[in-house]
């Protein structure tokens, strides 16, 4: 696998105009390693394999390793409510706030409002005053337990209850309880220990089709990183968190299979994960399961695949382009080598028209972050997404408009392929013939109007 490596990921990210990747893969109990590309395009520094990338909602599964931690220690029951471990957990549903449980938070189905990326410090107690500043305001949007709704707040609140049990802030806690026991020596848990390596930069396009910029800031709010946040490291750190669970290191192994179990089905929108265990992304594919978990932020996007029953695990780290189809291309040929897994085709538009209801689909969708209208014009389908808050223009800078084609009779799909692959909306719980929520980028946005 070394040198498909080196002869083969330059030429690429070049192909799908990523400025620089890193990669890790286990296999046959060996690592092989490689980097490649530019860490920065405003300094031209060059990626190496000891680069560190952020690893963005990857960071869930070490906030999972924490709880499960806390479980095997006695101290948390994830089928009691939240409040049990965290008195003051609030929010603007009292009913919901009072029976919302640990388990939900992990499983992404306690339904309240989650992308709340507002700064609340940039010291220790970020996560703390999100807890108690913003946590409250924040609407329910799913009754808790009805179904999968991504929510990155839910995981802050977990790291706070890891903060409260343990009496220290979640990055110490990421340190002294994952990174130092798996002497893992090129990770940076807060951006001032980025500075301490060689760190990749976002890049992103502030238009669909213009050329990559460097990204406006290097990481999202400090309140979000138990979410994702800030937590950066190199590939081959990241093959080494994976591989103490295939080993069983930091964990029991009864611990990780319940993990690794199956808790709630997603909705299918292509490239996403299937099923979804305690903390982990649970993906099906031809000739096996696969575990891990996707990651992005201001214009990084990560990786990280788990095959455990053939002792095989990746980490693509990226820090803008296309990675997606890089991820197919590069994960997809890596995965079929060391395991003999084939990945998913993604969905793209059918060639022949398919029906769907221009009643069921239309309308606006509006969470805390954006919002999308779905209108029908002259018999096609378009979604206008819009910030609607100014942390959200980091994400979207102005309004943005896509063409859509129907793929069914409950999904549309982008009719031209953005950052290298085609997104799927799904329209779900129709009353009266009209969707009440789009299942978009793994939420559930409830209607508008």
């Amino acid at each position: 696998m070394q040198s498909w490596l080196d002869g083969n990921l330059a030429g690429l990210i070049a192909k799908h105009g990523v400025p620089a990747a890193s990669v890790a893969v286990l296999a046959d109990g060996q690592v092989s390693t490689a980097a490649a590309g530019i860490l920065n395009l405003n300094t031209g520094v060059e990626a190496t394999v000891d680069s560190v990338f952020q690893i963005g909602s990857i960071t869930k599964l070490w906030t999972t390793t924490l709880i499960a931690q806390l479980v095997a220690e006695g101290k948390i029951d994830l089928d009691r409510p939240v409040r049990d471990h965290l008195p003051e957990f609030k929010l603007a549903d009292e009913t919901a706030a009072a029976a919302i449980t640990t388990r939900q938070l992990l499983t992404h189905t306690s339904g309240f409002s989650g992308d709340a990326f507002t700064p609340t410090s940039r010291g220790d107690d970020a996560v703390e005053l999100f807890v108690r500043d913003v946590l409250p305001g924040l609407a329910q949007e799913v009754p808790p337990g009805a179904g999968f709704s991504y929510n990155n707040a839910g995981y802050v609140v977990l790291g706070r209850i890891a903060e409260v049990l343990v009496g220290k802030p979640y990055h110490e806690l990421i340190r002294e309880r994952i990174a130092v026991p798996l002497e893992l020596d090129h990770v940076a848990t807060i951006p001032d220990e980025a500075l301490l390596y060689r760190a990749a930069l976002g890049h992103v396009a502030p238009k669909p089709g213009d050329p990559l910029q460097a990204a406006p800031v290097w990481s999202l709010v400090h309140a979000m990183a138990p979410a994702g946040s800030l937590l950066a490291m190199s590939a081959r750190d990241l093959i080494t968190f994976g591989r103490a669970y295939l080993d069983a290191t930091l964990l029991d192994r009864a611990t990780i299979d319940r993990l690794w179990e199956s808790q709630v089905d997603v909705p299918a929108i292509g490239g996403f994960a299937q099923h979804w265990g305690l903390g982990w992304m649970i993906f099906d594919a031809e000739g096996g399961r696969l575990y891990g978990h996707d990651g992005g932020t201001v214009g990084q996007s990560a990786f990280f695949r788990l095959v455990p029953d053939r002792g095989v695990a990746v980490a693509l780290l990226t820090n803008g382009g296309s990675p997606g189809a890089l991820y197919d291309d590069l994960v997809g040929h890596i995965l079929r080598e060391t395991a003999g897994i084939e990945l998913p085709v993604r969905p793209v538009p059918p060639a022949a028209p398919v029906e769907i209801s221009p009643e069921l689909v239309t309308g606006r969708y509006t969470g805390v972050l954006t919002q999308s209208t779905v209108t029908a014009e002259d018999g096609e389908f378009w979604v206008l997404d819009d910030a609607v808050s100014e942390e959200a223009r980091i994400l979207i800078p102005e309004p943005r408009r896509t063409r859509l084609v129907p793929l069914d009779d409950s999904r549309l799909i982008a009719a031209e392929p953005e950052r290298g692959t085609h997104e799927v909306i799904a329209f779900r719980e129709p009353v009266d013939g009209r969707a009440t929520y789009l299942f978009r980028g793994g939420r559930l946005t409830p209607r508008s109007n």
